[in-house]
C-alpha cells in the first residue's frame, strides 16, 4: 500500500499492510524545528548547519520535508494556505539562528532583531509600525500571544468584533489549494489533510488574533473563557455567524481540491484538562456541537473526506458527544490524563471513531525516558489501540524541543517492529 491508501482502509475500521504514521500532517501532529534538525542530522540527511525551514512559526513547528518523510515511512502531509498566524506568509525564507543554536529558515516577515532585553517579538503581517502581537522570552521556545484587549463595552459588544478574521477565503487562498492539492495528490502517495479557514470554533489559541492589526470583541483568553459562561448568547451568535462563513468557503474550497483530501482538520478547541474536561457535557452539546454537526453534516454529504478534531485531555466524558457531531476522527488521544486508558478506549468507541495519536507520551516518556522504555510504551500503545485498524500513529501532540534523538529513533524503530498487521498481542 501507499500511504493514501494505507490511511484510507485504517479510516474505514479495516487493518492495512501497516499502522499509518503521521507527523507533520497538521499543527498539532508535527515537532519543533529543534527536533526536526536534530532528526535530520542523527538521519544523515543534511550536512551539518543545513537549516530547517519554520513551517508554523507561533509553535515553532519544523518541516517535515520528503526526504524526511520517506526515510521514516510517513503516510500523511498537510494542505493549508501559506499564512502563519502572525499574518504574514510563510514564504521569501532567510537564515536565522533560534535561542538554542538550531540553524533555521524563517518567513522574510519573521521579525529576527531581539528587544534589549532579549525577548523576540513578531507583529501582526509583520508590519512593525503595528503593536506586537507575539512574545518568545530571552532563552525561550515558542511564542505566547500578546493580549491586546480594549475596554469591552457590553452595551455596545457586536458579534461583528469577533468575526473579523473569519471572512471568505480570497480568491489567491483558492488557487492556491487547488494547485497545491494537485501538486501534492499526484507527486507524493499520501493522504491528504486539509485545514480550511474558519471552521474551529472558540480555538483559545485563536481567540487573541494575533495576525490582526488591531482585533476587537473579547480577545482576552480568560474573558473568552468566562464569556461562554457570562455571554452565552453573544458567544453563541459568533459561532452561528461564523459557521455560516465556514460553510461558504467549504462550498468554494471543495469544487478546486475534492476528494484529493482525505482528512478535514475542523477544530483544535481543547475542551480537556489533565483530570477531566472543563466544561460539561450539556455545555458542549448546547455551545459547541450545533456548530460541529452543521459543518460535519455538510462535509458528510458533500464529500468523501473524513472529520478530525484535536482536543488535549481527559476528554472520555464528552466522547459520545464527538461521535454523536459527526467527528471520524479524535486527536491526540492524550493516554496519560484522567479516564483515557487506551484499551478501555479502544474497546469502548473503536469502533465509531478513529483513534490518531496516542503513540508515546510527549510529556514524560518521549523527552524523559529511556530508549528502551519508549519502545514499550509504543508496543503497548500499537497493541491496545490498532487491532481491527481505526488507528493511525502519531505522538500525543507535537515532538517538544529537548527531546533525546535517540528516543525518537526508538519511536520509529518500534512503530517499524510492531506495527505490521497482523498486531502481535502476545
Amino acid at each position: 500500500m501507499n500511504g493514501r491508501q494505507r490511511v484510507a482502509t485504517a479510516l474505514e475500521h479495516r487493518e492495512p499492510d501497516r499502522v499509518p504514521l503521521d507527523l507533520g500532517g497538521s499543527s498539532v501532529t508535527g515537532m519543533h524545528v529543534w527536533a526536526v534538525y536534530r532528526l535530520r542530522q542523527a538521519l544523515a540527511l543534511d550536512p551539518p548547519g543545513t537549516p530547517v525551514k519554520v513551517i508554523r512559526p507561533y509553535l515553532m513547528l519544523g518541516e517535515v520535508a520528503p526526504d524526511l518523510a520517506e526515510a521514516l515511512g510517513i503516510d500523511v502531509v498537510r494542505l493549508t494556505t501559506p499564512s502563519t498566524m502572525f499574518g504574514y506568509r510563510a514564504e521569501e525564507w532567510v537564515e536565522w539562528t533560534t535561542f538554542h543554536g538550531t540553524p533555521v529558515l524563517v518567513p522574510r516577515a519573521f521579525n529576527t532583531d531581539p528587544e534589549p532585553n532579549g525577548d523576540l517579538l513578531q507583529y501582526p503581517g509583520g508590519d512593525k509600525s503595528l503593536p506586537p502581537s507575539g512574545r518568545m522570552p530571552a532563552g525561550g521556545w515558542y511564542f505566547d500571544a500578546i493580549i491586546r484587549q480594549e475596554p469591552i463595552d457590553d452595551a455596545h459588544l457586536d458579534p461583528d468584533d469577533n468575526l473579523e478574521e473569519f471572512g471568505p477565503i480570497s480568491d489567491a487562498d483558492l488557487a492556491y489549494l487547488g494547485r497545491e492539492a494537485a501538486r501534492l495528490y499526484d507527486s507524493t502517495g499520501r493522504a491528504l489533510m486539509g485545514k480550511f479557514p474558519g471552521t474551529g470554533f472558540g480555538d483559545i489559541a485563536a481567540v487573541p488574533a494575533p495576525w490582526l492589526p488591531h482585533p476587537r470583541g473579547i480577545r482576552d483568553v480568560a474573558e473568552w473563557y468566562m464569556s461562554t459562561v457570562t455571554r452565552r448568547e453573544y458567544v453563541y451568535e459568533v459561532f452561528d455567524r461564523q459557521a455560516e462563513i465556514a460553510l461558504a468557503n467549504l462550498e468554494r474550497i471543495y469544487p478546486v481540491v475534492g476528494d484529493r483530501v482525505s482528512v478535514a482538520y475542523l477544530t483544535g478547541t481543547d475542551f480537556g484538562a489533565q483530570r477531566g474536561p472543563f466544561l460539561s457535557p450539556q455545555t458542549y452539546r448546547e455551545l459547541y456541537q450545533p456548530f460541529h454537526r452543521r459543518l460535519n453534516d455538510w462535509i458528510h454529504a458533500h464529500t468523501a473526506w473524513k472529520t478530525f478534531m484535536h482536543t488535549c485531555g481527559s476528554v472520555v466524558a464528552l466522547i459520545e458527544d464527538f461521535i454523536d457531531a459527526g467527528f471520524d476522527i479524535l486527536n491526540p488521544v492524550q493516554c496519560s490524563a484522567a479516564g483515557m486508558d487506551p484499551v478501555t478506549l479502544k474497546e469502548r468507541y473503536g469502533e465509531r471513531i478513529v483513534f490518531w495519536g496516542g503513540g508515546v507520551d510527549t510529556q514524560r516518556t518521549l523527552p524523559f525516558g529511556t530508549p528502551e522504555e519508549v519502545r514499550y510504551e509504543v508496543r503497548e500503545r500499537i497493541r491496545a489501540l490498532a487491532p481491527g485498524g481505526g488507528y493511525v500513529f502519531n505522538p500525543i501532540h507535537n515532538v517538544q524541543p529537548g527531546t533525546p534523538v535517540e528516543n525518537l529513533l526508538a519511536m520509529f524503530e518500534a512503530l517499524r517492529e510492531y506495527g505490521r498487521y497482523p498486531i502481535r498481542l502476545g
